[in-house]
């Protein structure tokens, strides 16, 4: 029995039961001695020994102990989770979730076409509420897959879905990767088959949300089991946004190629599949240089897979070339300035969708604008929106002549007007006629702004209070060395850019220098301020200055800028300081989104005293320097306080005034354009002009269509209230005469100077040699006139002009 007690005793935690009597008479005693006695009715006696009877004693105590201990363990954390238990709560759970799809399964039936597969109109209004126009005709075409050749049709497949022929029509892993992505704020990812986003496109929404991911995995698994492959791909096919306004594959193959579906070559076809990926980004016309290379990545990856599935040979791919997509071309009804008003429009829409976070990213929000549904209204003016085209028109177009001169057909137009106390767009210019050239030249950026950028280098002097290499402050009156070809003074890169034609002036002001343009003062002041200080400053004016590199060749403009982008800029400065960023988008309201349009106005960005110095020196360009005659002198300037510079880039590829009174800002650009490569090419002989001598500057046409256009649209003679007691606006220089017959280059030298009052330059664009200020301000007569006989007060282009 002593193995039997022990057991009980470890059931007890340890305590061995005492001996049972026996069934006889007798009593038994132990002793600690070790010895035991004991009598008994029955016959005989016995003795056991005491030290026998307390080891077993002693070791069943030990093992109940034992025993005791892991029955206490198991009654812990043990007891909850052992791994019978874990592999059925994992088994249970996974059984729950089958459960779950089971019934969304039987729950969710295959919706019809949802509304946004039958796409709607926008309608586009001036700010007064008149109709601008209505973009009604949606640019799509089904056609029936049997219309699309068979290599056609495999590209898509080979791009997005090779398993798609074999597959039940959905991607779990990719599905699990979207859903977890959603849920953890990464955005959209891919993997989606060709079934899915049929799905998405056609039955459900762009939405990221993860009620529609699930939605879209039991549709598309029941829309495989009912529908046929070929079925699902047409659909695929004809329901995808390709860019440039187009749905399917017929209107993409006629926008990017002006060819019907059915006419399309393998090349071609995984172009637009390739596009599908990133409509916006990869469309090759309008691409940045990595848009580029990503495209041609995936029309490279899309061939391939086709090889490597056997529905393409080998010889046949190696023998494709990149088929580089036809230009663009405006829908109808979008003809002369309206489609470039309606693009920039939607442009700026699509940014607040996406700022709102109603889109994931651009493409989907053009995406979302080009499916109709909208009421746009935009800032325009329809008044001032006609007198800026009508100022092209009598200034500049009228003058072109293709047929005579081909560097005619290359010049091309461009001009934004804003409001600087609204932030409102108030007219634009895009071009001859947005259904002849796509491109809108007002908001282009790849052309350089020239000398239109000076006044943002003396803003970062003024508003850092920044000092020449010798300690001195620069203002208006600080005296800068003016030698044509000077290497800049304290920069660790070597710079020595030379002035237009190479002119030395010799010691001028700061208020001269901007005057006329000269090119050795501001890279020295770009120095002295720090470029890294210029281009923050710039950055904050309004410009974008990503990826620029802060070096002195930046003080001559040679970055990219948009005469929209410059209007801006300007206006922040007409604003005192105050920034503005340009809206052409007054409103736009859907049924179906809430969109807010942020106030144009924004922070002071420098100071309103920096601020108003530039706005004081900017107007002795008008009045005494290269933007003179043009504006200056104009006839129809009625007393209008007038601030502005102009500019001219290398080589003479582009030619800008920017100028602003108290009312109004407007940039006016012209660009040299390549009309069949787009190449930029120099503008020098356009209009009749003698090539070479007869270059087309910033000071000529450029001025002289925002003369014509400004002072008829802003006729109130308004002046500019200023907190400066710097530049020409509170100490102007003096006003030259002019001699009845000049020679062609100045002569004159001045008997003396004052550094603050310098005397200004005769023609719009042409300053005079160099001179060194004295103490008494000097007589001069300007030794030049232009050629050309002014007309409506506004004298044509100079035969010499100043390409800044």
């Amino acid at each position: 029995m002593g193995r039997a007690e022990d057991r009980r005793a470890r059931q007890r935690g340890g305590r061995r039961a005492a001996p049972k009597r026996s069934s006889g008479t007798g009593t038994g005693t132990a002793t600690g001695t070790g010895t035991a006695t004991g009598t008994g009715a029955t016959t005989g006696t016995g003795s056991v020994t005491g030290t026998r009877a307390e080891a077993r004693a002693a070791a069943g105590g030990k093992a109940g102990r034992k025993a005791g201990g892991k029955a206490g363990a198991k009654t812990g954390i043990r007891r909850f989770f052992t791994w019978k238990k874990v592999v059925g709560t994992i088994f249970g759970m996974i059984l729950l979730g089958m459960a779950a799809f089971v019934g969304l399964y039987l729950w969710i039936d295959i919706p019809k076409g949802n509304a946004a597969a039958q796409l709607q109109s926008n309608v586009y209004k001036y700010s007064d509420g008149s109709t601008l126009t209505r973009d009604g005709d949606v640019n799509r075409e089904i056609v029936d897959l049997d219309k699309i050749p068979k290599k056609v049709q495999l590209t898509y497949v080979a791009a997005e879905n090779k398993s798609f022929y074999k597959d039940s029509g959905v991607d779990f892993r990719g599905t699990a990767r979207g859903l977890i992505n959603t849920l953890s704020g990464k955005g959209k990812q891919g993997g989606s088959t060709i079934t899915q986003q049929y799905v998405k496109n056609y039955y459900l929404s762009q939405d990221q949300t993860v009620t529609r991911k699930l939605k879209e995995l039991v549709i598309s698994l029941k829309v495989d089991r009912q529908k046929s492959k070929d079925y699902i791909l047409a659909g695929y096919i004809n329901t995808s946004y390709y860019g440039r306004g187009a749905y399917g594959i017929q209107a993409a193959a006629q926008a990017y190629y002006g060819v019907d579906a059915k006419d399309l070559s393998v090349a071609k076809g995984a172009y637009l599949a390739a596009l599908l990926q990133a409509p916006s980004q990869y469309d090759w016309t309008s691409a940045t240089p990595t848009g580029k290379r990503l495209v041609k990545a995936r029309w490279n990856y899309v061939l391939d897979n086709m090889v490597e599935e056997g529905w393409l040979k080998q010889s046949d791919r190696q023998a494709m070339q990149f088929p580089k997509p036809k230009d663009p071309k405006g829908s109808a009804g979008m003809g002369g300035q309206i489609g470039y008003l309606v693009d920039a429009a939607n442009n700026q829409l699509a940014k607040q969708l996406v700022s709102d976070g109603t889109a994931s990213d651009i493409n989907d929000a053009k995406a979302l604008v080009d499916k109709g549904g909208w009421t746009i209204t935009l800032n325009i003016d329809k008044k001032k929106q006609a007198q800026l085209e009508k100022a092209v028109k009598t200034k500049l177009a009228s003058k072109l002549n293709g047929k005579k001169r081909k560097v005619d057909d290359a010049v091309q137009a461009g001009a934004a007007s804003v409001d600087p106390k609204t932030g409102k767009v108030v007219a634009m210019y895009g071009g001859t006629d947005y259904l002849k050239h796509f491109t809108n030249n007002a908001t282009r950026r790849d052309y350089q702004p020239a000398s239109t950028f000076k006044p943002l280098i003396f803003a970062a002097a003024l508003d850092q209070d920044a000092k020449t290499q010798d300690g001195r402050s620069i203002t208006a009156n600080t005296i800068y060395d003016g030698t044509s070809g000077r290497s800049v003074k304290g920069s660790d890169i070597a710079f020595s850019p030379p002035n237009e034609d190479d002119r030395d002036y010799g010691n001028v002001t700061v208020q001269r220098a901007m005057n006329a343009s000269i090119n050795s003062v501001f890279a020295q002041m770009g120095v002295d301020v720090g470029m890294d200080n210029v281009l923050k400053t710039a950055g904050n004016l309004g410009l974008d200055v990503d990826g620029l590199q802060a070096v002195p060749a930046q003080t001559l403009g040679t970055m990219g800028a948009s005469p929209l982008e410059m209007a801006g800029v300007y206006a922040t400065l007409d604003n005192h300081g105050k920034k503005v960023t340009p809206s052409i988008l007054a409103s736009a309201e859907h049924k179906d989104f809430s969109v807010t349009v942020p106030p144009p106005i924004g922070d002071q960005v420098i100071s309103e005293e920096a601020a108003d110095t530039v706005t004081s020196v900017l107007t002795g360009v008008v009045n005494d320097g290269t933007a003179q005659q043009s504006v200056s002198q104009a006839a129809n300037r009625q007393g209008q306080h007038v601030a502005g510079k102009t500019g001219t880039s290398d080589n003479n590829k582009s030619a800008w005034f920017t100028g602003y009174t108290p009312n109004l800002v407007t940039s006016v650009g012209l660009f040299g354009e390549n009309p069949k490569s787009h190449a930029q090419v120099s503008l020098s002989g356009a209009t009749g002009l003698l090539p070479g001598v007869g270059r087309i500057n910033g000071g000529g046409y450029p001025a002289q269509i925002w003369a014509a256009y400004t002072f008829s649209a802003d006729t109130k003679s308004t002046k500019f209230v200023l907190d400066t007691k710097q530049g020409a606006a509170v100490e102007p220089t003096e006003t030259p005469t002019f001699t009845e017959k000049p020679s062609e280059t100045p002569s004159s030298t001045p008997t003396s100077a004052e550094p603050t009052t310098e005397s200004p330059t005769p023609t719009s664009e042409s300053p005079t040699p160099s001179e060194t200020p004295t103490t008494s301000r000097p007589t001069r007569t300007p030794t030049r006139t232009p050629t050309s006989t002014a007309t409506d007060g506004i004298p044509e282009d100079p035969v010499q002009p100043n390409l800044q």
